[in-house]
């Protein structure tokens, strides 16, 4: 179905679906996941639309939504776009100056917000900003400060008490005079190496997006359940659960990142949108479960996964037709062993897992589609209303980030950057001229940052962040995120920051997984009362070096690290070290980590 504007979509749904599930949310109380119809939806969504109307909120101008994911994320967003309003999504994990940055520029006049956390930062950005007057909050809760007269519940904001027919009228001229030009979103980058950048998404960026992905997944249903689990501030969750709510599907909204796990389990989703690091923890559960496995089970494992690959990817995604034999192996361990191993994560009844955001091992990639785990990994940016390019169904290449996207175009340009052109890209950063002029060519190609190469087949193959590349003291180039994709893959690495930079030689912070550690000093009786005993002790140092060692002979020896430091504690969000989409800052952790870093090239 052609839309011309976003905010068409649910009450088209709805009349549709009626009373079937939209949206599935656990009620934070009972613990119970309880299910929301799409007529529930609409009115949900006309009754905040209403609310936004009479708080003076008025067409092109711009509402904050400060909160983990929750089923009034979606209300405000369509509510806004009723009154041909744009959302600007801000991380239920962003600090004050964060916030306050967004609110400013942007001018937010009115925000909403989730939990206590997220009302005491916004209250406090409330007292010295020149634009923000009033504060929704959406968990009845909240305790409010004791000088709050302005900061209502949402409940109460989105009553029938709070519209009048004025409110219903001026909605309805604003849905006839919606343009598909009109701003949608203004999400704000990371920020990992300078101030934050409002890109601006337009309703019609998305629309393309619903076009693209039709034409790319059409071996879906046309309905099915998807789980939200990636932060709704991020354009990959953004985009895929607007996705699926323009099929009609329906939309399971995770609250708490935390119990993810749990989560699904319970809802057991076809659909999630996930990024590498919860792929690389499947990936490692699962080996660390065969290896503790007796022979037997080891040599079933390994038939099973061996016979997957050659199925799958020998022959099926080649579009070949499988021998006899091998479909009627390949089908019987589907049933005793790739539906066990899906089961035990929740993912048994999965179609599609999306999967993007960072480098994701061949390895991992291939050992996933051999288990006949749908994953489909891709690539694209906030600027490029996320997907650039993904797998298909077939013709997949393992060590590309899929294949370039219907109506996208993409090129090489200097330096070998991935330049890209299409209606899902973006017009430019919010109220950044300078920046948006920086970020295209002049003949209109967006400049992505990342360097790579395209394959006969339209696949795209990433090297590095161009502006990640380090450049040593002798003149060597060095792409860091490759060498740390390589470092955690050992089961004693959770993470790795590699540094180069006008370096003599490579070196690198090194985390480890502190888990798989503990239990190996135990094993070697090696005492310890705490993780800083393990990254001091001399036995333990000696180990990683050689595990380093051994992980490095694919790399020239200007590349591999020559030193490293064992850190006691993890990169955190609360910590500085990593943005709210989880990248580690570099030039905040050059700058925290100085010390540390000058020692180990003053040995």
């Amino acid at each position: 179905m052609e839309y011309s504007h976003l905010s068409y979509i649910i009450q088209e749904r709805a009349a549709k679906f009626g009373d079937r599930e939209a949206l599935r949310q656990k009620n934070k109380e009972t613990g119970e996941w309880q299910s929301i119809s799409w007529n529930d939806f609409f009115k949900k969504i006309m009754a905040t639309a209403y609310a936004i109307c009479h708080a003076g909120i008025e067409p092109h101008a711009n509402i904050g939504i400060y909160s983990q994911n929750m089923a009034e994320c979606l209300y405000v967003d369509f509510g806004a776009f009723a009154n041909r309003a744009a959302t600007a999504p801000m991380y239920a994990t962003a600090s004050i100056p964060q916030i306050r940055y967004i609110i400013d520029e942007a001018e937010i006049k009115l925000l909403f917000v989730s939990e206590q956390a997220q009302y005491n930062n916004a209250w406090q950005a409330l007292q010295d900003s020149e634009f923000l007057k009033q504060i929704v909050i959406f968990d009845n809760t909240v305790v409010r400060a004791l000088d709050d007269k302005t900061s209502i519940y949402f409940d109460y904001f989105s009553s029938p008490k709070k519209r009048n027919s004025q409110d219903i009228i001026s909605v309805e001229k604003r849905l006839k005079a919606a343009q598909k030009e009109d701003i949608a979103h203004i999400i704000y980058t990371s920020g990992t190496t300078g101030e934050p950048k409002g890109v601006v998404l337009t309703h019609d960026n998305y629309l393309e997006v619903f076009k693209i992905h039709d034409i790319r997944l059409n071996y879906l249903p046309q309905r099915f359940l998807s789980l939200s689990f990636l932060p709704l501030a991020h354009i990959f969750e953004k985009a895929w659960s607007l996705y699926c709510l323009y099929r009609g599907c329906t939309l399971a909204v995770n609250r708490d990142p935390k119990e993810i796990q749990t989560a699904v389990k319970e809802v057991k989703p076809q659909a999630m949108c996930s990024v590498p690091r919860f792929w690389e923890k499947v990936y490692a559960a699962v080996w660390e479960k065969i290896e503790n496995a007796n022979f037997i089970l080891r040599r079933i494992f390994s038939d099973a996964i061996a016979t997957g690959e050659s199925y799958c990817l020998d022959y099926m995604n080649k579009g070949k037709k499988p021998p006899f034999f091998l479909k009627c192996k390949f089908y019987g361990y589907k049933i005793l062993v790739y539906s066990q191993l899906k089961k035990a994560v929740g993912i048994e009844r999965g179609l599609i897992f999306p999967c993007a955001g960072a480098m994701l091992s061949e390895e991992i990639i291939r050992f996933l589609r051999s288990v006949n785990i749908p994953l489909v990994y891709g690539y694209g940016l906030t600027e490029t209303t996320a997907t650039v390019s993904c797998f298909p169904p077939t013709g997949y290449e393992l060590d590309t980030v899929g294949k370039v996207m219907p109506a996208i175009e993409v090129r090489i340009g200097e330096d070998s950057e991935i330049q890209v052109k299409g209606k899902s890209v973006t017009s430019g950063y919010y109220k950044k001229p300078e920046a948006t002029a920086d970020a295209f060519t002049a003949d209109g190609w967006f400049r992505t940052g990342d360097a790579g190469r395209l394959t006969e087949n339209d696949g795209i193959v990433m090297t590095e962040r161009i502006k990640d590349l380090y450049k040593t003291s002798n003149g060597k180039y060095i792409a860091p995120q490759q060498l740390e994709n390589r470092l955690i893959k050992d089961k004693f690495i959770e993470s790795a920051f590699v540094i180069g930079d006008r370096r003599k030689y490579a070196s690198a912070l090194i985390i480890p997984d502190y888990k798989e550690l503990q239990k190996y000093a135990t094993e070697e009786n090696i005492l310890f009362e705490n993780e800083e005993d393990l990254c001091n002790n001399p036995q333990i140092i000696k180990l990683y070096e050689l595990r380093i060692t051994d992980m490095q002979d694919e790399f020239a020896g200007y590349e591999q690290i020559k030193r490293f430091t064992l850190l006691p504690y993890a990169f955190t969000i609360d910590s500085g070290e990593l943005t709210n989409t989880l990248k580690m800052k570099r030039n905040y952790i050059l700058e925290k980590y100085r010390e540390i870093i000058d020692k180990m090239y003053s040995e």
